[in-house]
């Protein structure tokens, strides 16, 4: 929750998907909410939030996609597991309960997280803004998803059985 000095308070969720493939230059796709702490209003984002951030990259990527989740409520919902189902290129493979070093996603809030580190934010459109702003900066540097994979030891490189 933000408190900002114009006298609301609120947060901003964000959604992101690092995509690696073997032999490709990785991509960074996200999708952001903001909650004004109106009365009714949903806290975090929805299952609807999610589905459309895949849809959207299954589109732009054109391929079938394997998601790799965390435990996070959204994600294990049954209205999530109904939408996954619906979608014959989607496969999603959950990580280990609290297993933050095997998401490589973590290196994009880590990143992200530093680069707000220390800024005067006085509104919610603020915020917004420089998490945007962070967001893009990623994006701008694909060389990065190859070192988020990287920081949890994981290769998309499959291993060879020896002997052969």
């Amino acid at each position: 929750m933000v408190k900002t000095s114009a006298g609301g308070s609120g947060r901003v969720s964000i959604a992101g998907l690092l995509c690696l493939s073997p032999g490709e230059v990785g991509q960074v796709f996200y999708r952001t909410r903001v909650h004004r702490g109106r009365r009714g209003e949903r806290r975090s984002l929805s299952e609807a939030d999610y589905i459309t951030l895949l849809d959207h990259v299954h589109q732009r990527l054109g391929a079938p996609m394997i998601v790799i989740w965390d435990g996070a409520n959204t994600h294990l919902s049954a209205r999530m597991r109904a939408l996954v189902e619906a979608r014959s290129w989607l496969t999603v493979i959950r990580l280990p309960a609290h297993a933050p070093e095997l998401n490589p996603a973590e290196g994009i809030w880590s990143r992200l997280k530093a680069r707000l580190a220390n800024q005067v934010i006085t509104t919610l459109d603020d915020l917004l803004r420089l998490v945007h702003d962070g967001m893009r900066d990623i994006q701008r540097h694909p060389d990065l998803a190859a070192g988020f994979l990287a920081q949890t030891g994981m290769t998309l490189e499959p291993e060879i059985p020896w002997p052969p």
